[in-house]
């Protein structure tokens, strides 16, 4: 039109428009690294969010601790006071009496020695084991030290051997089917359970692959700078043997601050081994114990003998708590719970959320650390990192079990030692207020005379941890 504005043709606004530099595929890819790989662009780079804390292990106290020859050597000592205070309840007389029949303690004719001498060795084989494993092992064939041994270890064995013969002969003659059914019971679980020659307490850590120590971070990457895969990341004889020599139980496993996520959760797979091994082979070992203290005699007693039903199965109980609370002491110590521990740490937690939440979102790869607070997205569900730093899989529940039970070093020494409170507080109750006869009194006192030993190894360790732990934490929260 005349005298009007004229707009712009659609080919000047094309030559108009601000022209957008091309990107290469070079720099496509570092942009996508920067917003975390194949995320959407909404989601922040994930070093934007929360800086990953190193993890700082406590230095773990020097507690002092028996060798295995003398924990078996009180152990068994207890057993056999055990097995006293049960014939004791069993076979007492009330010989202080005017009329009484009898002028002793106990009705010994009625006690099966071949029984007695039977168990007797069958509680003393881990003492005889330990023994010849670890006794004088360091000597060399050119000392005399060793030739002196061995003759004494030969003749231990053949003096356990011919017992056993000479009470099985006389159990199998005098005794019904069922009542040697009772006596091999044990060894029918024992084969279920390990098989022949299989017994993880005893074996050599060297030949136990769960207890080998994990390979250095060093180890765990190829030349190219990636990590290893998972049947490549296995720990090797050389390299347990190189730790083994500096470690001080050298059947326990060896913790190391590892870089490679895949590392970790592999060996967190070598702890949960050890400790269910562990696990299992303390409990069978206490309830052996209890089986053979506490029950066996009453399956051989006289069917016209009285005798307190219930007091026999209550110590069968004590026997089995101490027996098991002892062993724990012994073979899952602080120092082992220190070092699952700090395993634990390492591998993190994942709590699953429920709902909808504006927070930005990541997913779940195997090869990235994640801090504390990040959500992740996880086979359709969403899960936030609780731990210091997370490299477990969100849905394995064994890791989140692992988590929970070693997250807080101290966890089993408390469960331990409430347990043995616990059964002290019972015993003084038993002796103060319910007990008046003499057999009961007798057997109270003695084992709570063990109970209190036991228990003062507990609460020193107790005392002198949390010390160490409330320190750190304190140094720790002073550093932020």
């Amino acid at each position: 039109m005349p005298g009007g504005r004229r707009g712009l043709s659609r080919q000047q606004l094309s030559r108009s428009t601000v022209p957008v530099p091309s990107i290469s595929p070079s720099q496509t890819a570092t942009l996508r690294a920067r917003n975390g790989g194949g995320h959407s662009p909404t989601s922040p780079p994930l070093a934007a969010l929360i800086t990953i804390i190193p993890i700082k292990h406590t230095p773990f106290p020097d507690i002092p601790m028996e060798n295995n020859i003398v924990f078996e050597s009180i152990l068994l000592i207890y057993l056999l006071l055990a097995l006293f205070l049960q014939y004791v309840n069993i076979y007492k007389t009330v010989w202080w009496m005017p009329f009484a029949a009898t002028n002793t303690a106990l009705n010994f004719y009625l006690i099966d020695i071949h029984l007695v001498v039977f168990i007797c060795v069958i509680l003393a084989r881990r003492l005889v084991w330990k023994f010849f494993t670890e006794a004088f092992v360091s000597y060399g064939y050119n000392t005399l030290t060793f030739w002196i041994v061995q003759p004494i270890k030969v003749v231990l064995l053949l003096t356990l051997l011919g017992s056993l013969t000479w009470t099985l002969l006389p159990l199998y003659s005098n005794n019904s089917i069922l009542n040697l059914l009772f006596l091999c019971y044990p060894f029918g679980i024992y084969l279920l359970l390990y098989g022949i020659g299989n017994d993880q307490m005893y074996i050599n850590s060297e030949d136990n692959p769960a207890t080998q120590p994990y390979p250095s971070p060093q180890s765990t990457a190829k030349s190219n700078g990636e990590p290893r895969h998972r049947e490549d990341s296995k720990p090797t004889s050389r390299d347990a043997g190189q730790l083994m020599s500096t470690n001080l139980w050298p059947d326990f496993p060896q913790h190391q601050c590892l870089l490679c996520p895949q590392s970790i959760r592999d060996e967190v797979e070598v702890m949960k081994a050890d400790f269910n091994n562990r696990i299992k082979e303390i409990l069978f070992n206490s309830m052996l114990c209890a089986y053979y203290v506490g029950f066996i005699p009453v399956c051989f007693v006289q069917k016209y003998l009285h005798y307190d039903v219930w007091w026999s199965c209550q110590h069968i109980l004590f026997v089995w708590i101490n027996t098991f609370v002892m062993l724990m002491a012994q073979y899952i110590p602080p120092s082992y719970c220190d070092t699952l521990h700090r395993c634990a740490m390492h591998l993190g937690k994942w709590q699953k959320v429920d709902g909808y939440t504006n927070t930005p979102q990541h997913t779940w790869t195997e090869l990235t650390t994640w801090p504390c607070g990040v959500l992740i997205r996880h086979n359709r569900n969403l899960f936030k990192a609780v731990g210091p730093q997370n490299v477990a899989i969100p849905s394995d529940a064994s890791h989140t079990r692992f988590y929970m039970l070693f997250s807080n070093p101290l966890c089993l020494l408390n469960c331990l030692a409430l347990l043995e409170i616990t059964v002290v507080c019972y015993q003084l109750f038993l002796l103060l207020f319910t007990v008046y006869k003499w057999d009961h009194i007798l057997s109270v006192s003695l084992m709570l005379f063990v109970n209190y030993y036991v228990l003062f190894k507990l609460l020193r360790d107790r005392f002198i941890l949390g010390k160490v732990y409330a320190t750190s934490v304190e140094a720790s929260q002073n550093l932020k």
